[in-house]
């Protein structure tokens, strides 16, 4: 709880003598980074991205940081005319949790130009159900969209399918009628999958290409990827003519071995998509989306565990093992 002398609980990743440690503490204002707009966190999430920020401490160019690339709140205070306090606000991506201050935070401040207003049709909570995770799906089906692909084309692939990504990719794709494939390493959650909209649910030992052979049987209009490896080395091979597969992680690895063959002789696209510096102007249009055509039809307890700042850490490590399904947010 912030209390009248402006202090604050923050999770705060701090290197010292070459030793990392990650603890809950206790902030006052005069802590956080010089920016715009200060924030009174109602809810962030846990992203794989997190997990790899406060575990295994990538990505991050300072300490101490408080981790967190996903937040959803109210502002306390602007400098930017462009916000007012009460307004509820939503900030992901950036440097968010990386390398400036993030949402792990009962407080954030933060840059005007990172903000965006709460788009109608989400409360704040179901703002960061979504959070990056939801925000990258959204722009991969919209990308997949944009060079084509239509439910009558055939079966879209979603790697991955029990993640933070895949599950709310495989919610938006069936909301929007495509026949949607699921694929995970988890067949005791094909209930969850289908509750999600999933038509069919494969094994992902069935997707991973461990031959190197450059084509294979055409089987997807479309695929989303937020695995990479050798996952993506078998999704490429397997592409209809003309289809387009969206890349968005790389839990399964960052380096492929693939060939020319599926792009210049069935036409296939390979598209990366970036959560991190998209454009505002972008980001706006997919987050007003999110709150109308590509809202998910679900916000379920299947999808959603709600945890604490002090449950926070062990659900970073686990999310990095794999064992965390579908979306954990942080209630601040």
């Amino acid at each position: 709880m912030v209390n009248k002398m402006n202090n604050f609980q923050a999770m705060v990743l701090d290197k010292v003598n070459d030793q990392s440690k990650l603890e809950i503490k206790q902030l006052s204002m005069d802590d956080l980074p010089e920016a715009e707009v200060t924030i009174r966190v109602a809810y962030s999430s846990v992203n794989f991205k997190d997990g790899a920020v406060a575990i295994q401490n990538n990505f991050v160019t300072s300490y101490p940081l408080v981790p967190g690339i996903d937040l959803a709140g109210t502002v306390l205070d602007s400098k930017d005319e462009r916000f007012t306090i009460g307004d509820e606000v939503i900030v992901t991506s950036y440097k968010l949790g990386t390398g400036h201050f993030g949402g792990f935070s009962e407080i954030a401040r933060v840059p005007a130009e990172w903000v965006v207003p709460l788009p109608k049709g989400l409360s704040l909570k179901e703002s960061m159900i979504l959070g990056t995770a939801g925000f990258t799906a959204a722009l991969a089906v919209q990308r997949l969209e944009d060079n084509d692909l239509e439910p009558s084309d055939g079966p879209i692939l979603v790697a991955g399918a029990t993640g933070g990504v895949g599950s709310i990719a495989v919610n938006i794709l069936a909301k929007k009628g495509y026949d949607v494939v699921a694929s995970t390493g988890k067949l005791d959650q094909e209930e969850y999958l289908q509750g999600l909209g999933a038509k069919q649910i494969i094994h992902r030992n069935e997707i991973i290409d461990s031959d190197n052979k450059p084509l294979r049987e055409e089987k997807w209009a479309g695929a989303i990827d937020p695995v990479g490896g050798k996952t993506l080395q078998y999704i490429l091979s397997t592409l209809k003519y003309g289809a387009s597969a969206a890349t968005c992680g790389f839990t399964g690895g960052t380096e492929i071995s693939t060939t020319v063959f599926p792009h210049i002789s069935r036409g296939v696209n390979w598209l990366g998509i970036d959560s991190v510096e998209c454009p505002m102007e972008k980001r706006l249009e997919i987050w007003n989306r999110l709150g109308n055509d590509l809202k998910p039809t679900t916000f379920t307890e299947e999808m959603v565990n709600e945890i604490s700042l002090k449950e926070l850490p062990e659900v970073l490590a686990a999310i990095l093992e794999g064992k965390v399904r579908g979306r954990t947010l942080v209630k601040l």
